[in-house]
């Protein structure tokens, strides 16, 4: 057990521990994308409901489109202009329902890259698993090899084994909290888009009272 390092733990058990360094860098990378990309959406979405619904509701139509297209950057941006562009040529109805397929287009997109945390959070504890399995495997295979000496033969093999164990419990718990915080960030986005997109709507509705349009 002497001079034994956790780099000498994590070399020795490579079957296992390279592909979970792999999932650890492949999700600390997904949560700092994610924590960028969906950062202030929330506010954003109802902030850009509130900047236009006042134009809307007067049947300016070109200044709500003109301040849709400046936020394209944002997925209310993005959904206020394809409904704004097409509010002269179809109907209420159409309208709701461009912005429904709108709405799920931009929070598909924003899950994005999710699924990979699930997967990792699902499976990095088995492959830890796996890797104790064989080092404890080889550990006592060294023993029957060396004859006698006991669990101090084997000792520092088992110390090698559990390492995979806990790496691969550190990489799934870090990669499900994230996952559960992302889920419940989208959700909140879900729901002020939802609420934005209907305010919309109703000023679309109202400025057309306005302008004479049904």
């Amino acid at each position: 057990m002497e001079g034994l390092s956790i780099l000498d733990m994590i070399q020795t058990g490579w079957l296992a521990t390279y592909p979970l360094l792999l999932f650890s860098m492949v999700t600390l990378s997904i949560i700092l994308e994610r924590t960028w990309s969906l950062r202030n959406l929330v506010s954003n979405s109802l902030r850009l409901a509130g900047e236009i619904c006042p134009s809307l509701e007067r049947g300016d139509f070109k200044t709500a489109l003109k301040a849709s297209q400046g936020k394209v950057t944002t997925p209310a941006g993005r959904i206020f202009s394809d409904v704004l562009a097409r509010h002269q040529s179809d109907s209420m109805d159409y309208l709701s329902n461009l912005t429904e397929d709108k709405r799920f287009e931009e929070l598909e997109a924003l899950r994005g890259p999710l699924w990979v945390l699930g997967t990792v959070s699902s499976s990095a504890p088995f492959i830890g698993l796996f890797g104790t399995v064989v080092g404890i495997v080889k550990a006592f295979h060294n023993m029957a090899i060396m004859g006698s000496g006991g669990f101090s033969v084997v000792a520092a093999g088992i110390s090698e084994a559990l390492i995979a164990t806990a790496l691969g419990l550190a990489v799934a718990i870090l990669a499900v909290i994230f996952y559960n915080y992302f889920q419940t960030r989208i959700e909140r986005i879900e729901a002020a888009l939802t609420i934005a997109s209907n305010r919309v709507l109703d000023s679309i509705h109202l400025g057309r009272q306005v302008n004479g349009v049904r």
